[in-house]
């Protein structure tokens, strides 16, 4: 009798140790499951990074100035000048969406102080002009013409330099008007996605101190979701010049507190940002599609190898383009505008579509966590540029950034291309100073900083090979991250003609 009793309690035995180990053997699998890693601060908020993966931003410059023929109109301006008998809104919306912008910012006022819809605290507005016998509203037209359309979302300009209103240069008097008919445009057209400001004025212009604080408070309690541009953001700062042009080097950080609206001392720092700046204020790169930023019978649109050098140069070096497009007197998009914008989507569609690398054996020199986690190099490859990414092996003690970190595109049967895109994952922070870039082992390009998107340009165009390695030589953080890799042809460039 005494032996079943044995054999029960070591069964009873073995089946206590054997659940036990696979309990303990169960959390430690878990336990094993790499994690990613700690984000960098500072980071884009919700907003931000949508309006960073925007890319394209259309301005619309119009107003009296488009029938004056002058750039920056002197407050004097009849009202009944303005008379666009042909405008459609929709035209505007159907142009920039085919050309792939999905948000159009509208200078309701520009320094002239002209207002575009009917402000009930001012008649120097549309309710003055013949336009529809002094009915019309050019804002409700452009908002409405976004809505039917669809997928086009919407910003305004609302100048603070007014060269037309007798309270500008009396403080409280212009705010008190300024911050009313922020109020009428943020209360009666729907949704905003960016409300542009600028420091803007004449070396004559009266002495004016401008409420920024209270406007920017304002506009964030009537539009939730809103991006706020501005020399000093606080969601969007100015790049520092009007030809669409970034820095090489070009960080999403910057100290706001070294910022201010209208200094002209800043735009270096604008420019290229700080790597150990405190807010997260990407920029936004304005420039014309034109000469003048209003419409003129005497001008033409920039050639297309001008606006491929912009964009390479803006959202190639992680900025957004805002990129104006003016109306005519008619009320319209000029045709000649219409078709370079076409060539231009035309263009980008036709260098980036194709990712000459998506074919290639991706290895790195370590993965986070190891060969089978989440972080390998093939995620470089897919189409998710914001949440996954290559991460290689985390190194804390490693303040001196001595670890050799690449990432390498191999295909034995050949590689041509003259362009090499890069992202960052930035929604964990932007973090990379340097890289390099090698085909069989000799530098072809190299830059400091990539964030959003990096483009690189082959100064010498296209070049064939096998092996592209890129090489993270600085970074801040523990650990470099990069979220894409694109390989493209882009046909139009052809540095040997220049």
């Amino acid at each position: 009798m005494a032996t079943p009793k044995l054999s029960y309690s070591l069964l009873l035995l073995i089946f206590i140790t054997t659940f036990s180990q696979q309990a303990k053997l169960g959390i430690s699998k878990l336990e094993q499951v790499p994690t990613p890693p700690l984000p960098l601060l500072p980071l884009p908020s919700y907003s931000q990074l949508k309006w960073q993966q925007r890319e394209l931003i259309m301005f619309l410059h119009f107003g009296v100035n488009t029938f004056s023929d002058s750039e920056w109109g002197t407050g004097k301006e009849n009202p009944s000048i303005f008379n666009p008998v042909g405008l459609n809104a929709s035209q505007w919306v159907a142009a920039a969406s085919d050309a792939g912008f999905d948000l159009m910012i509208l200078t309701a006022k520009h320094h002239d102080g002209f207002c575009l819809w009917p402000s009930k605290y001012t008649r120097h507005s549309v309710v003055g002009s013949p336009w529809k016998n002094g009915h019309g509203d050019v804002v409700k037209e452009f908002v409405t013409a976004a809505k039917v359309h669809g997928g086009v979302d919407v910003g305004l300009y609302l100048s603070p330099w007014d060269r037309h209103d007798r309270r500008y240069g009396r403080n409280l008097e212009y705010n008190e008007y300024y911050l009313a008919q922020l109020q009428e445009l943020l209360r009666k057209y729907g949704s905003v996605k960016e409300i542009w400001f600028d420091g803007a004025k004449g070396t004559n212009a009266p002495n004016m101190s401008y409420y920024f604080s209270d406007w920017f408070a304002m506009v964030k309690e009537l539009q939730m979701s809103i991006n706020i541009f501005s020399d000093a953001g606080p969601d969007v700062r100015w790049v520092g010049d009007e030809k669409g042009f970034a820095g090489d080097t070009c960080w999403s950080t910057i100290n706001r507190t070294s910022l201010s609206i209208g200094n002209g001392s800043i735009v270096g720092y604008l420019n290229t940002g700080d790597p150990r700046g405190t807010d997260w204020l990407p920029a936004e790169c304005d420039v014309s599609i034109r000469e003048g930023w209003f419409w003129h019978k005497s001008q033409e649109p920039k050639k297309l190898s001008d606006l491929l050098q912009i964009y390479y140069n803006s959202v190639g070096r992680n900025c957004v383009l805002l990129f104006n497009v003016p109306p005519n007197t008619t009320g319209l998009i000029s045709e000649s505008d219409v078709n370079r914008l076409k060539q231009f989507r035309i263009a980008i569609n036709t260098i980036f579509t194709t990712n000459l690398a998506d074919k290639c054996l991706v290895k790195a020199s370590s993965v986070r966590g190891g060969k089978s986690s989440d972080f390998g190099p093939d995620k470089v490859l897919d189409h998710d540029h914001l949440w996954t990414y290559w991460a290689p092996r985390d190194d804390n003690n490693n303040v001196r950034n001595d670890i050799d970190h690449w990432i390498e595109l191999r295909d034995d049967r050949g590689l041509r291309f003259n362009v090499v895109r890069i992202q960052e994952p930035i929604g964990l922070g932007q973090r990379i100073k340097m890289h390099e870039i090698y085909l069989d082992g000799k530098l072809i390009s190299n830059g400091t900083t990539i964030g959003y998107k990096r483009l690189h340009r082959l100064e010498n165009g296209m070049v064939h090979g096998r092996v592209v390695r890129i090489r993270i030589a600085e970074y801040r953080g523990s650990v470099p991250l990069i979220s894409s890799i694109g390989l493209h042809f882009d046909p139009y460039w052809k540095p040997n003609e220049l």
